[in-house]
C-alpha cells in the first residue's frame, strides 16, 4: 500500500478526538450511498417505463402502417396484399378496416376504434388477439356464409343474441360497459344511410366473443375488434380496407422499409410507423430520464458538502499530525494526496454501497412488481425496473467526481499547514 493511502485509511479507522467529525463522516458515507441508490433507482425506472412502453406498442401496434393520401379506402386490395407481403424486410402484412364508433349496453356507453380484421393475419403484426383473458378470438375467424347481420332503425325490434356477430372488446372496455362474454352490446356507426330527415346512424347488435387485457390503458380502454366483412357491412364498404399493417425484420429502420413499401405500392399511398406515431411520447420519456438523473445528482452534491465538511475540520484536528509529518520529511505534495485519497475512500465506500442497495432494489421492483399503478393515468398497471450495467459507470463518474472537487479545499489547507508555526506550543 502506498504511504499517502496507507494513512489516509489509518485516519478514517482512527478514533477521534472530537466525536462530530467521525458522525459527519458517516453522514457522507449514507449521504453518498443514498444519493448513488436514488439514482440508480430512477433510471431504472425511467428506464423500465420505456422499455414496458416500447414492448406494449411494438406489440400492440405494427411497425409500418399503408394507407390512401387521399382517405377513401383500398379497393381491390388482395394483389396489392400479395404483392407487398413479398417485399424484402417485410416479415407479415394484414388487411384491416376501422372506424371510429360508439359501443353501448343499456344506459352505459363509450367511444371506440373498431377494426375490422382476419385474425389469421392480424396476429402476424399485433399480439391483441392473443392476449385475450376470457372468453376466444376464435369467433372472429371467417365463416362459409355470411353472418347473420342483425341491422335497425330506431324504432324497430332488436335483434336476438344468436344472430349477432362477434366481437372482441379491451378490459377497460368490458368494465366501463358492464359486459361479461355472451353480453349483447349495441356498436353505432356514424357511417349511416341518406333518409328523408338527414343521414341516420347505423345501429348493430354484436355479442360478446372475448375480453382482452394488453396493459396499456389506450387499447384496453377503446379498442374493439370484429371480423373484416362484418365491419365491410356495418360500415357500408363493400371489400374495402382501410390500411395493410406490416411487421419488418428490423423495427428501427420502420422509416426506411416504410418509404420501400410506398414506392412499391405506387401513386396515391403513404405509410407511417410506429416511431413517427409515438415520437413525442418517447422524447418526454427521454428528457424525463435527464432531468430525473440532474436533480437526484443534487442528493451526491449535498453528500460531497459533507465530505468537505468532515475534511475541514479533519485537517484542522490533525494540524498537528500533518506538521509532525512534514518535519520528518513528508512533502506537501504528499500531505495533499492523503486527503484526496481520504475523501475518495469515503466516497467508493458510498458508491459501492449505493449500487449494490440500488440494484438490489431495482431487482426485487422489477422481479416481484409490488407497486402498482393506475393504467388510466401511466398507460401501464405496475411500475417497472428495467437497470442497466453502464448505469453503474454514469453514477460512479458523477459519484466520484463531485466527491473528488469537494475534496480539494480541505486537502490544499491541509498542505499549507507550516510545521513551525503548528508546533510552536507543543
Amino acid at each position: 500500500m502506498r504511504f499517502e493511502l496507507f494513512i489516509a485509511a489509518r485516519y478514517l479507522r482512527a478514533k477521534r478526538r472530537q466525536a462530530v467529525v467521525g458522525v459527519i463522516t458517516l453522514i457522507s458515507v449514507v449521504g453518498v450511498a443514498a444519493g448513488v441508490a436514488s439514482l440508480i433507482i430512477a433510471l431504472a425506472i425511467t428506464n423500465g417505463m420505456s422499455r414496458d412502453l416500447q414492448d406494449k406498442l411494438l406489440g400492440s401496434t405494427a411497425h409500418v402502417m399503408l394507407m390512401r393520401v387521399a382517405d377513401d379506402g383500398m379497393s381491390d386490395w388482395r394483389p396489392l396484399l400479395e404483392r407487398l407481403r413479398a417485399l424484402p424486410h417485410v416479415t407479415a402484412a394484414a388487411p384491416e378496416l376501422y372506424e371510429e364508433v360508439l359501443i353501448a349496453r343499456g344506459a352505459k356507453s363509450g367511444g371506440a376504434l373498431i377494426n375490422g380484421v382476419i385474425p389469421a393475419d392480424q396476429n402476424t403484426v399485433s399480439d391483441l388477439l392473443r392476449s385475450v383473458k376470457k372468453g376466444s378470438a376464435e369467433a372472429l375467424e371467417p365463416v362459409a356464409t355470411p353472418s347473420q347481420v342483425s341491422e335497425s332503425r330506431p324504432g324497430a325490434p332488436d335483434a336476438v343474441a344468436a344472430q349477432a356477430p362477434p366481437i372482441v372488446i379491451g378490459q377497460d372496455m368490458a368494465e366501463g360497459l358492464g359486459a361479461e362474454v355472451g353480453d349483447t352490446v349495441m356498436v353505432i356507426s356514424p357511417q349511416g344511410e341518406l333518409s328523408p330527415y338527414g343521414p341516420l346512424p347505423k345501429y348493430q347488435r354484436f355479442v360478446v366473443a372475448g375480453i382482452f387485457k394488453s396493459g396499456f390503458f389506450q387499447y384496453d380502454s377503446s379498442y374493439a375488434f370484429i371480423r373484416l366483412g362484418d365491419a365491410q357491412r356495418l360500415f357500408s364498404e363493400p371489400d374495402l380496407i382501410s390500411a395493410i399493417s406490416f411487421k419488418v425484420d428490423d423495427m428501427d429502420k420502420a422509416g426506411a422499409i416504410g418509404r420501400e413499401i410506398e414506392e412499391a405500392a405506387g401513386k396515391g399511398f403513404e405509410t407511417t410507423n410506429w416511431m413517427e406515431q409515438n415520437r413525442e411520447l418517447f422524447r418526454a420519456l427521454a428528457l424525463e430520464q435527464i432531468v430525473t438523473f440532474i436533480v437526484l445528482a443534487l442528493i451526491v452534491c449535498v453528500a460531497a458538502l459533507n465530505i468537505l465538511i468532515a475534511l475541514t475540520m479533519m485537517v484542522m484536528e490533525k494540524t498537528r499530525d500533518i506538521a509532525v509529518l512534514m518535519s520528518f520529511g513528508v512533502r506537501v505534495d504528499q500531505v495533499r494526496r492523503i486527503f484526496l485519497l481520504q475523501g475518495l475512500l469515503i466516497s467508493v465506500i458510498g458508491t459501492a454501497l449505493g449500487l449494490v442497495v440500488g440494484y438490489a432494489l431495482s431487482w426485487v421492483g422489477g422481479h416481484y412488481r409490488f407497486i402498482q399503478l393506475d393504467p388510466s393515468v401511466y398507460s401501464i398497471d405496475y411500475l417497472p425496473f428495467a437497470p442497466k450495467a453502464v448505469y453503474a459507470l454514469y453514477v460512479a463518474a458523477v459519484s466520484l467526481g463531485v466527491s473528488l472537487l469537494a475534496t480539494l479545499y480541505p486537502s490544499s489547507s491541509a498542505a499549507k499547514v507550516l510545521p513551525a508555526e503548528a508546533l510552536r506550543y507543543e
